[in-house]
């Protein structure tokens, strides 16, 4: 009967598990294609005229200065997704190494030089940071990415370096610098992947977190053109005029929510997974 009851538990579980996978998957999707494909099979600029009836010509309607909702739908996703992809992934290519390094050397100074200075970052909000450099240079894309992932590093390099410190000190990591082990082989090949469930998590959070301060400086008109085809944009541009077309709101937010929940259940699922595996073995 206990082992009934357990494998009922655990089928239970895994049910949830793919249906939240599933559910992921299919929220992350479409404001992927759309962002990727979008701008190939949007349609050719129009004679602009206000709209705010669904109609062939225009399936969204248009917004208040006569453009095509749903054109602007299509070309708006990519400034905001890759972005916040590759802020993301940036972000972890420089903090992954420096907090394996400050957590693996045996120098107390050498773990101050390179975990200090992060904290001063931290302790100004990613936002805010965004909007002074923002200020004094104007970035375009390439920039506002840089900027959000310099945003992202700080938290990134601290999640990862308390994991690091813990699997520093077991006496495997001891064991394998006495038989002569190089240090990439430590760091990588036995550190990195002893925390990858750690990483992961921490990945789909900083993730949220890029689309939350792309959006965020899209929306203040940082790094993207006020009149641009951006999602976040197409948000601050039409919210005064809600209640007469609310698509031109509504559709961009939604697809910027669904990629947000959409990541952190796919990470979610991945991770519930993976632990499922290792209590099998």
């Amino acid at each position: 009967m206990i082992r009934s009851g357990v494998s009922g538990g655990s089928a239970g579980r895994g049910s949830a598990g793919r249906h939240r996978y599933l559910l992921g998957a299919a929220l992350v999707a479409v404001p992927l294609l759309l962002a990727l494909l979008g701008p190939q099979v949007a349609p050719p600029p129009g004679p602009r005229a206000v709209s705010f009836t669904l109609s062939d010509g225009h399936r969204l309607g248009t917004d208040f200065t006569g453009r095509d909702v749903w054109r602007q739908v299509l070309l708006g996703g990519r400034s905001v997704v890759l972005v916040s992809l590759a802020a993301t992934a940036l972000a972890h290519a420089v903090a992954l190494p420096l907090a394996l390094a400050a957590a693996l050397t045996r120098r107390g100074w050498l773990e101050e030089l390179l975990m200090r200075p992060l904290d001063v970052l931290l302790a100004v909000p990613s936002l805010v940071l965004v909007m002074l450099v923002a200020s004094a240079l104007s970035p375009g894309l390439p920039g506002l990415t840089v900027l959000v992932a310099v945003a992202a590093v700080p938290d990134a390099a601290r999640v990862v370096h308390a994991a690091a410190v813990e699997i520093a000190a077991r006496p495997a990591v001891e064991a394998m610098r006495m038989s002569g082990e190089s240090w990439p082989r430590i760091a990588l090949g036995y550190t990195a992947r002893s925390m990858r469930r750690t990483f992961a998590a921490d990945l789909g959070t900083r993730l949220v977190g890029a689309l939350y301060l792309v959006s965020t400086a899209a929306f203040l008109g940082v790094g993207v053109a006020p009149d641009a085809a951006d999602w976040a944009v197409m948000v601050d541009r039409n919210r005064p005029g809600l209640d007469l077309q609310p698509w031109a709101v509504v559709v961009p937010a939604a697809l910027i929510a669904g990629l947000s929940m959409g990541a952190n259940l796919l990470f979610d699922a991945a991770l519930q997974h993976r632990g499922k595996e290792g209590t099998s073995r």
